[in-house]
């Protein structure tokens, strides 16, 4: 039989769970949020296209679309569905997970993450290429059309960090289908335009 003593403890324990996953701002792993932006590249030159390359937190390369004019490249991050963690200490002004990662063990998000272990920050225009960006995700307006690249950098220096590994170009689209042929045949069988076959 159920107790009110153990009802509380496990209510107790699911709060100070809630509470600290508040605090470190931490989130399931694969918690892409359904409502906002579209998977894949933006389909033409509006939107920002998002790509998250987990690098050597495993995984495989995240590219997402955020519909329409971005604010910052926070806002694009999130409008593409990303699910994100600052730090306790400054906010969303540094990115400490995404999507659940790294996980709270090896990070606590308590202070500016680590130059050993961080996410780092790129962009590039569409068809062009990565740039490591110089400006903070809440400091830079990403143009309409462009790419935003997010890339865990693990023991790396300045001059190694890794951007992510997909190229920033939109796929083109296929090229529509010919119509079928609608010339008639002369009778017999014989294409207009056909010389009529020797000796006859």
């Amino acid at each position: 039989m159920r107790t009110r003593g153990g009802w509380l403890r496990r209510a107790t324990v699911m709060v100070a769970v809630t509470l600290v996953m508040a605090a470190t701002g931490a989130s399931p792993a694969g918690a892409i949020d359904g409502s906002k932006g579209r998977p894949g590249y933006c389909p033409d030159g509006t939107g920002v296209t998002v790509v998250v390359d987990f690098q050597d937190l495993g995984g495989a390369t995240i590219v997402r679309c955020a519909p329409g004019d971005q604010s910052t490249g926070l806002t694009a991050l999130k409008n593409a569905g990303f699910q994100i963690a600052g730090v306790a200490r400054w906010g969303e002004s540094f990115i400490c997970r995404i999507e659940g990662r790294p996980g709270p063990a090896s990070e606590k998000c308590i202070d500016t993450p680590p130059a050993t272990a961080y996410w780092s920050y790129w962009h590039a225009p569409n068809g062009g290429a990565w740039k490591y960006s110089e400006w903070g995700v809440t400091n830079r307006k990403p143009p309409q059309g462009s790419f935003e690249g997010w890339s865990f950098s693990k023991n790396r220096t300045e001059t190694t960090n890794p951007p992510p590994r997909v190229a920033p170009s939109r796929p083109k689209p296929p090229a529509p289908p010919k119509p079928p042929s609608t010339t008639p045949a002369r009778p017999g069988g014989t294409p207009p335009g056909s010389a009529p076959a020797a000796g006859g």
